[in-house]
């Protein structure tokens, strides 16, 4: 298959929107999911393709930039290709287009291949050397690891449930998000909406385990440190940007 962007058309079904009536963050983090997984069927390297190697891709970073998110039995786009090419994974991108064809929100996100065995990365190349990228960014963002958490002003514990987890047997990316967002106090969620969301995955979370997130609020930005029973091994960081609604 010759190298092109994926384009996708879905509708906000009434059970996807929230308490103000635009897509939850948690069905927008899986239909992101979704069309980069059609991306990577119709490219070669999909989910069924990279099993049949012993390998897997998991996510490591996200970076979403959001104008407005789309609201319930709206039409929309996600375009969606593969952006770079890295020596352990590599950089995948999207933008999200309305039905008059505005950009809603641009995203950036960042994969590493995984032994499915060993758990642990490997190099891109060895399992597909033909892999090929656009090299054009919807953000021209560089991962980096982020700043160290301190002083954190509330804590909030969940459960991760059988439903959280995905066909790799850990949480699902799209969980994540939604455990910083249901951090932040209902009074704030009644008059904000996200306009900016950065994620680092760092460690799994597994079925049954006991999970902290650790908030702070800084301005109009969120910090959230995920985390499992012992506060000390962060799983992952979700920082949330909001503007008022």
């Amino acid at each position: 298959m010759p190298l092109r962007k994926f384009l996708k058309e879905y509708v906000v079904k009434s059970y996807e929107a929230d308490a103000h009536g635009f897509l939850r963050l948690i069905a927008l983090m899986n239909i992101l999911q979704d069309a980069a997984d059609g991306s990577a069927i119709e490219l070669g390297f999909g989910f069924e393709k990279c099993w049949s190697k012993g390998v897997s891709w998991v996510g490591s970073n996200y970076l979403l930039e959001i104008n407005r998110l789309p609201k319930m039995h709206e039409k929309f786009k996600v375009e969606t290709w593969p952006a770079e090419a890295k020596l352990w994974g590599a950089i995948r991108d999207f933008i999200v287009y309305g039905e008059n064809n505005d950009i809603l929100l641009k995203a950036s996100s960042q994969w590493v291949l995984i032994d499915i065995e060993r758990k642990r990365s490997v190099p891109l190349s060895k399992y597909f050397t033909e892999y090929k990228a656009l090299e054009e960014r919807a953000i021209a963002v560089e991962f980096s690891r982020p700043e160290v958490f301190e002083n954190p002003q509330e804590e909030y514990s969940y459960k991760v449930r059988f439903d959280d987890i995905d066909i790799n047997n850990h949480v699902n990316n799209a969980v994540y998000p939604l455990w910083a967002s249901e951090s932040v106090k209902p009074s704030w969620r009644e008059n904000h909406t996200p306009s900016k969301i950065e994620i680092w995955f760092k460690k799994e979370a597994l079925f049954g385990q006991l999970i902290k997130v650790l908030t702070k609020t800084e301005n109009q930005t969120t910090v959230h440190s995920i985390t499992d029973e012992n506060v000390e091994n962060e799983l992952a960081r979700c920082n949330i940007e909001w503007r008022e609604l």
